[in-house]
């Protein structure tokens, strides 16, 4: 064995270093709290600082936790949940009293909607000034009950940081969804030296990880007598990690998949069994999938009115097999036939196990792909009209790998985005689906940066309304350094106000268009990034190319086709199975 090297300067500082940074006891509320988190395993927070917070930043300044500040409070919110949404665990944000509380709420509705995990941190007033009407009081627990999963108004220094531990385990245990605990500015700085215990849920927290046996048997028959099954995958299955699952038995029983906006990616969209996914913009070929199915296998789904249209025409054939965590969901919307209440994974082992043979569904495989060639995702693209959006987003695709992080705002960009990009792994499409808010496509993309490995490209592909909501995000990128590149698709219109406008108002634009709109190029120049302004074809792959180049954050402006729509489109309430391909089947 060799002789061990003699220490080095270099090897001193680091171990000077490592004794400086040994942990301290806790002292008071604040330090309880910031302990909890690292106690969790919490590597970075979003947020905002202001007064009734400031202990809690107090006790961070000796934490290795890394803190991003935000430009505002929305932003902190969105990116602790796109961070959550990429690492798979709940993305912590920090908030003032008042204002700063209220700001997070846009951010926390987002997060409750699409059941991401996510733990928000507010300050408040002491507690014996609350009900006073004190500067920047508000009742951040009341306002934020109907959309937390839970939520906390911590009274004691002493229990402070179990509370948040507690608060953080639940966010993301079950069926995730956003958790709030509310700091009064006594309670942070109150004496304690009671150092938290591991993150853990409440005694009292139980949910269900298998389904009942009898309930997998059912279900496991119906499969296997169906002549027309269908698997639809939600979210939940994502948020389960049990998307290998999902998809083994997708090829091992010969069952097509299709996929809600929040699932996607849980098949790859080139895989032969991928219907893509289903809804009011989704492919033709999944929702007549859908419709002429004869079982459909729900898993980790909440059947929402941008998937089924009018419930009464949703798969009208079928019988219902519903896997869900979440004991709420089952046939609060549509009927289930078979319930299943349990993970998303476990349960469909189960019905593995329980299963003796696969459906016979050769010839409804063959019905599944001649939809495909039926009503195909394509466009027309003529040199003498304006750049169309599919383009733009077809070719961010084929210059990024196939582990490239999306992000979008809300709008037909979205739809564009989930239309024509190809997905091939799970936790690289990172959108606002339930809450559909307009300007989580640039923090999003903050926050899935920072999630992201550091070889995976992040792209924020938006749309000029959305962008122009959050655009002061842009200064965060730039100072943290955070290589991401947002592509505007600028049609000078919210856009997907005025097809709905032309299709079911008459035309009449009110409100949906801008007579004056940005140079986002130049505007991304004002704030430190690079920016390019692209309106012809032959122009798209090489901004593209040196936009990606580009080790910071840059912003592509494409003037895109005012008049493009998206389509195939399920009018509102309507069936499934009769989308229109243009305005005039409306």
């Amino acid at each position: 064995m060799s002789e061990p090297e003699p220490a080095t300067q270099a090897d001193s500082d680091t171990d000077e270093a490592d004794e400086s940074t040994e942990t301290t006891p806790v002292a008071n509320g604040a330090q309880s709290v910031i302990r909890a988190l690292e106690n969790a395993g919490v590597e970075t927070v979003f947020g905002v600082q202001g007064g009734a917070i400031m202990p809690v930043y107090d006790a961070l300044y000796d934490s290795s936790i890394h803190h991003i500040t935000m430009a505002h409070e929305q932003g902190a919110a969105h990116a602790a949940d796109a961070y959550g949404v990429v690492k798979g665990t709940p993305g912590v944000c920090f908030a003032t009293s008042g204002p700063g509380a209220t700001n997070l709420v846009t951010g926390i509705a987002d997060a409750n909607m699409d059941s991401d995990a996510m733990l928000a941190l507010t300050g408040q007033v002491p507690s014996g000034m609350v009900g006073s009407d004190a500067f920047q009081e508000t009742d951040t627990t009341g306002v934020t009950m109907p959309i937390t999963k839970h939520n906390y108004f911590a009274g004691d220094a002493d229990t402070v940081g179990d509370t948040v531990g507690e608060a953080f385990a639940l966010a993301g245990t079950g069926r995730p969804g956003p958790t709030l605990v509310d700091l009064p500015k006594d309670i942070t700085m109150g004496d304690t030296s009671r150092e938290p215990g591991p993150a853990k849920t409440p005694d009292t927290h139980v949910h269900h990880v298998e389904a009942d046996t009898e309930d997998v048997e059912a279900a496991a028959r119906a499969i296997e007598r169906a002549e027309k099954p269908l698997l639809l995958f939600g979210g939940g299955v994502i948020k389960a990690d049990a998307t290998d699952v999902a998809r083994g038995f997708a090829i091992d029983n010969g069952i097509p998949v299709v996929e809600t906006m929040p699932a996607i990616a849980t098949m790859p969209d080139d895989h032969e069994l991928c219907l893509e996914w289903a809804g009011m913009h989704g492919t033709g070929y999944a929702n007549m999938a859908v419709t002429h199915t004869d079982l459909l296998i729900a898993v980790g789904c909440r059947f929402d009115d941008r998937l089924t249209g009018g419930v009464d025409s949703f798969a009208p054939e079928a019988e219902v097999v519903h896997v869900d965590i979440d004991p709420a969901e089952i046939s609060k919307n549509v009927y289930a036939d078979y319930p299943l209440v349990g993970d998303a994974g476990t349960v469909l082992d189960q019905l593995t196990e329980e299963m003796d043979r696969a459906p016979d569904a050769r010839e409804w495989r063959e019905q599944c792909t001649t939809w495909k060639t039926e009503y195909p995702m394509d466009y027309a693209a003529p040199d003498d009209e304006p750049l169309k959006p599919q383009f733009v987003v077809e070719a961010l695709d084929e210059a990024t790998s196939d582990h490239a992080i999306v992000t979008t705002g809300v709008g037909q960009h979205q739809m564009w985005a989930a239309q024509y990009w190809r997905f091939k792994h799970p936790r690289t499409w990172v959108s606002s689906h339930g809450l559909g808010t307009m300007g989580y496509g640039l923090p999003a993309a903050i926050g899935a940066r920072l999630a992201a490995d550091d070889d995976q490209e992040v792209v924020c592909i938006d749309g000029d309304g959305s962008f122009l909501m959050t655009l002061q995000e842009l200064s965060v990128a730039v100072r943290e350094n955070l290589d991401i590149t947002v592509a505007v698709l600028n049609n000078e219109y919210i856009g997907m106000v005025r097809q709905w406008q032309d299709a079911f108002f008459e035309g009449r634009r009110m409100a949906a268009g801008y007579d004056w709109c940005p140079e986002f190029d130049k505007l991304a120049e004002a704030f430190g990034a690079r920016g390019w302004a692209v309106e012809d074809y032959d122009e798209v792959a090489d901004a593209i190319e040196e936009a990606l180049a580009y080790d910071g954050p840059s912003v592509i402006d494409f003037h895109i086709d005012p008049a493009a729509n998206v389509y195939p489109m399920v009018p509102s309430g309507g069936a499934n199975g009769k989308f229109a391909l243009s305005e005039e089947q409306l």
